[in-house]
């Protein structure tokens, strides 16, 4: 299964007849939130800043995709409006592998970019947060 992107309970997203993909390459960024105290002598002690500590974006795009498929997207997160959220189920899986690892997170989408390529055919970037709730 490539990574893709569903509704938050797993229902495809309206317009779309199965989970929709992303395109390969998408980027994930990590900066824990850490307390941390130095002392006088250079010594330094470092705590979790909570439950949750490690925040994650994820940069995503739907290059050269039909008009359709782009406003479906755009309907999608300007109704979601950066507060719902949904899922997005990463692919782990290494070329050659022949098992199936996929990891399923929460995520919301607070920014999103349309570019309009030619004829008929648009492109979508996004950034998606991990948020940690049921």
């Amino acid at each position: 299964m490539a990574t893709a992107i569903t509704q938050n309970g797993g229902s495809n997203i309206s317009g779309f007849s199965a989970p929709v993909s992303v395109d390969k390459g998408f980027s994930r960024s990590n900066t824990p939130t850490v307390h941390t105290i130095t002392f006088g002598d250079g010594f330094e002690q470092r705590i979790a800043d909570g439950i949750n500590n490690l925040p994650q974006r994820m940069g995503v795009t739907f290059n050269t995709r039909p008009k359709a498929e782009i406003d479906a997207l755009v309907d999608f997160f300007e109704d979601l409006n950066g507060v719902t959220k949904f899922q997005m189920t990463i692919d782990k899986d290494s070329a050659g592998s022949n098992t199936s690892t996929t990891e399923t997170i929460k995520v919301v989408c607070k920014s999103w970019n349309q570019t309009w390529d030619y004829d008929n055919f648009y492109s979508l970037s996004a950034t998606f947060e991990r948020v940690y709730e049921a």
